[in-house]
């Protein structure tokens, strides 16, 4: 527990070093703080692969983004052209157009929210529209109308005039603000997330961002706070991922220690079915919502886990989320005791 608190505590001091700077937009630091920076936010990628047992690619795909900015602020910071100050620009904007639809996956996966199969290649056609269009300058002018190079602290910035279509930008940030904000209200109303704690970190992590957005509207800020809101999201996204999946809590540990024990005793008292369970099972099988009912129904005949969730379309997460609900209805606490209660209920009805 210690090491990974020490690991969390080393990825935020890293993360907030790396986003401190702007894509390619306001003033930056030195040349050579934007390539440690580059440096040091590779870091995270190999520290999430190892200390995480089971790996969320949406994670790598997030912690990859900040190092394709940070690389792109390194080339740009080292240029003495605007051809090369434009495509250091470019890179950085192609790892700020990828990652919010990173941070919208995790959202998704973090919070048990099923989604069509489709959406992560909608919502990466629209990052790539995105970027093709920040990519434009020294193409065309729709993004930037003019672009010429200054020296800032040693550092090479562009200074540009907006083109029309640069507002975009902006309105794609607000929308993905407005999803994650969506995503964690659906949510927390379907009482979807393992613990209020999730809420909390999920509603900070939108908060920030939107915060920090608004702000920079209004007030003139020497480098863009947002590349830091996104890393201060991605702590605690990351440190949900940690709780959810690394550090089970005691009464979960004792479960997982004595399964044996209590496959054991479920299958020794699964045979001496009671009347009381009996009537539990028939009430409670009155009030399952609509998706329990489907669920319930496929259970029952026969189908396996693997094909419910493709005819459903949904994750395990969710479908464990259902089973939940649906064992505690029916007073079971598995899927082959709710079998052996329907079995004998319908034996007895024939």
């Amino acid at each position: 527990m210690n090491k990974r608190l020490l690991l969390l505590s080393v990825l935020s001091t890293v993360l907030i070093f790396t986003g401190c700077n702007s894509v390619g937009d306001k003033s930056a630091n030195v040349s050579f703080v934007y390539l440690l920076s580059f440096i040091v936010s590779l870091f995270p990628i190999f520290a999430y692969c190892f200390a995480k047992r089971k790996k969320e690619p949406w994670f790598i795909a997030l912690f990859s983004a900040i190092s394709i900015v940070n690389f792109g602020y390194t080339v740009l910071a080292f240029s003495n052209t605007v051809e090369s100050a434009l495509w250091g620009n470019r890179i950085a904007y192609l790892g700020s157009a990828f990652l919010p639809i990173a941070m919208i996956m995790i959202f998704l996966n973090v919070t048990n929210t099923a989604y069509a199969r489709y959406l992560p290649y909608i919502l990466s056609a629209i990052a790539f529209a995105m970027f093709i269009i920040a990519a434009s300058p020294g193409f065309s002018d729709i993004y930037y109308k003019e672009v010429y190079l200054i020296k800032v602290n040693g550092a090479t910035v562009l200074e540009k005039v907006y083109g029309k279509w640069h507002i975009l930008y902006l309105y794609y940030l607000i929308l993905t603000f407005v999803a994650m904000l969506s995503i964690t209200i659906r949510a927390l109303t379907a009482k979807r997330l393992s613990s209020r704690l999730h809420a909390v970190f999920l509603f900070i992590s939108v908060f920030v961002n939107t915060s920090v957005w608004l702000i920079e509207q209004f007030v003139h800020i020497e480098f863009e706070m947002l590349s830091v809101s996104y890393i201060i999201t991605e702590l605690f996204l990351l440190a949900i991922s940690f709780m959810t999946y690394e550090n089970p809590q005691p009464e979960t540990m004792k479960i997982v220690k004595s399964s044996g024990e209590m496959q054991a005793t479920e299958e020794a008292k699964s045979s001496e079915i009671t009347d009381e369970q009996i009537d539990t099972f028939k009430m409670g099988a009155e009030t399952l919502t609509k998706t329990e009912r489907i669920i319930y129904t496929m259970y029952t005949e026969g189908e396996s886990t693997k094909s419910i969730m493709n005819k459903l379309n949904i994750k395990e997460n969710t479908l464990k989320y259902h089973n939940k609900n649906i064992y505690g209805k029916l007073g079971v606490r598995s899927r082959k005791q709710l079998l052996l209660i329907f079995k004998h209920i319908n034996g007895e009805n024939q």
